[in-house]
């Protein structure tokens, strides 16, 4: 109800008392949406400090403000010097005003996402200067015509037939939920009659408290049985609004998107090490593909004619059934299997490399989530963020990022959006030593293969990292095609050039399968 009327109109006669009398000696912005103003009078200075982003609009009066010394543009200059006289609401509106001296007017105009800030010279029908230029109606917007004239007599009522929002629309949410919690809108007429003269009394009892609602921090002007904190003040109200919404409000926010990225990793991070130790002791305790390939060499003479034959497995004594694909020759699968055999040791060892680097990683996330927890306003979170994050993907949205996360046996893998995108992925998310694959002479995604924390690449990987590259191209419906790949130093952006242009050196080629995800490997974002 901080933008409502009914509290305005208390606001206004406090403001005229702060501010008669102070001298308008700097206007100012630091971002786009927020317009501070400075006054002074004996020696003692006041600011007023508008913040109008469209889901956050709050004001605040403080006594002191500092100003950045970078990043900020002034404005409206020529209020600059011009003395406030008086504070005023306008009947029945969402909007209120200065009066100032030589008869200008500063117009503050509250209605949620098109609000704005205005200034008229005096007897001018539209303003001179406009805060939001976004909102273009208000270059041609009479700030006398924004006044309502309002019936509240019984008579008006029962025409309406009761109808609160036609009474009153100055009402908002808070107000009607109070009404529809006593029965209002299943009321007789003379009851809703009594209900909104019983509301409408207390709308003009200068009691103000800020109460804690799923959407956020609100003020009330309404009896509240859980409220947080209870004024007979408006300004302090609306600085204490201002503070518990917006700075706190937002530094909860933030702190606790970041909270959840880090306990999100964290909860992959302990998957991917049960499924990889799983993995690693069934390698470990399963009989190497070598055995198989030795009794398939011994018993050639049974495959004649036959892709599907039953041998008897002389190391354990059991029979097997071998199934060859069409063409293959048992030969040729038993060479297969004894490279899958000569692999398994590098496979063993790379899965072990792993899992330590992930043990280090969740030792490094548990102290991270503890750091953060502790972390109790603004500064100490921003400190934290230079400190303790160094991973930029964790500071930014899921849909803000420029591309889709994968993950092959512990390697993260990114795959670009779209051309813009892939620029923006190579030019502030990737190391120079991170492999970077495209799928050669077509246009495509880039693919970028992270490697902090490892020293050289499992071909697997790079190979399931080169399908994908193949997959997000012009060569998806090829059976085989070919993809470069080379470190990411190596890949560099050419002035001019068009969206996902680049240049590149030192690639070598690997002749792939276009495969899409899959539940071989899980993705992250």
């Amino acid at each position: 109800m901080h933008l409502n009327y009914h509290f305005l109109k208390f606001l206004c006669p406090a403001l005229t008392r702060k501010f008669k009398g102070h001298t308008i000696v700097s206007c100012f912005s630091q971002s786009k949406d927020e317009l501070i103003i400075e006054t002074q009078a004996n020696g003692e200075e006041a600011w007023i400090r508008a913040h109008l982003i469209p889901s956050q609009i709050y004001f605040s009066f403080p006594e002191q403000f500092r100003r950045a010394k970078r990043n900020s543009i002034n404005l409206f200059q020529e209020m600059l010097g011009l003395t406030i006289e008086s504070c005023e609401v306008i009947p029945f509106e969402r909007s209120f005003i200065f009066r100032l001296s030589e008869g200008k007017i500063l117009l503050f105009k509250l209605h949620a996402n098109r609000s704005n800030i205005l200034f008229y010279e005096e007897h001018a029908e539209t303003p001179k200067y406009i805060f939001r230029q976004v909102i273009s109606e208000d270059r041609e917007l009479d700030w006398k015509t924004l006044a309502v004239d309002l019936d509240l007599s019984k008579n008006r009522f029962e025409e309406l037939d009761g109808n609160a929002s036609q009474f009153l629309p100055t009402l908002g949410k808070i107000p009607r939920a109070y009404l529809k919690d006593r029965a209002y809108p299943d009321s007789d007429l003379e009851k809703k009659w009594q209900l909104m003269e019983e509301m409408i009394d207390i709308l003009d009892t200068p009691l103000f408290s800020l109460v804690e609602i799923p959407d956020g921090i609100h003020l009330s002007l309404l009896p509240e049985a859980n409220s947080l904190r209870t004024f007979s003040d408006p300004i302090q109200a609306l600085n204490e609004l201002f503070y518990l919404a917006l700075v706190k409000g937002n530094f909860e926010m933030e702190k606790n998107d970041l909270l959840k990225t880090l306990q999100d990793q964290l909860k992959r991070t302990q998957s991917y090490l049960n499924k990889s130790s799983s993995k690693l002791e069934e390698l470990k305790n399963s009989p190497p593909p070598s055995q198989l390939a030795d009794v398939v060499m011994a018993n050639l003479h049974e495959f004649e004619g036959q892709k599907e034959v039953e041998l008897l497995d002389f190391y354990t004594g059991n029979t097997v059934k071998v199934h060859l694909k069409p063409q293959q020759k048992p030969q040729d699968y038993a060479a297969q299997l004894y490279r899958k055999s000569k692999n398994r040791k590098l496979e063993w060892e790379q899965i072990e490399k792993t899992i330590q680097n992930k043990i280090e990683l969740k030792n490094s996330l548990l102290s991270q989530i503890e750091k953060l927890e502790a972390v109790q306003e603004f500064r100490g979170l921003k400190a934290f963020k230079k400190e303790e994050i160094q991973e930029k993907t964790l500071l930014k949205t899921t849909v803000s990022l420029p591309f889709k996360s994968f993950e092959v046996q512990g390697f993260p893998v990114w795959v670009g959006k779209s051309a813009k995108d892939n620029d923006e992925m190579l030019r502030g998310y990737v190391h120079k030593d991170d492999i970077w694959l495209h799928a050669r002479l077509v246009p495509g995604s880039h693919v970028v293969v992270k490697m902090k924390g490892f020293k050289n690449i499992p071909p697997v990987v790079l190979e399931r990292a080169a399908e994908l590259a193949a997959f997000y191209s012009k060569h998806k419906s090829e059976s085989l095609a070919p993809v470069i790949y080379t470190e990411a130093k190596f890949v560099r952006k050419v002035k001019g050039s068009p969206d996902g242009s680049v240049k590149v050196e030192k690639e070598k080629v690997i002749m792939v399968r276009p495969t899409g995800p899959d539940d071989s490997i899980s993705v992250q974002k």
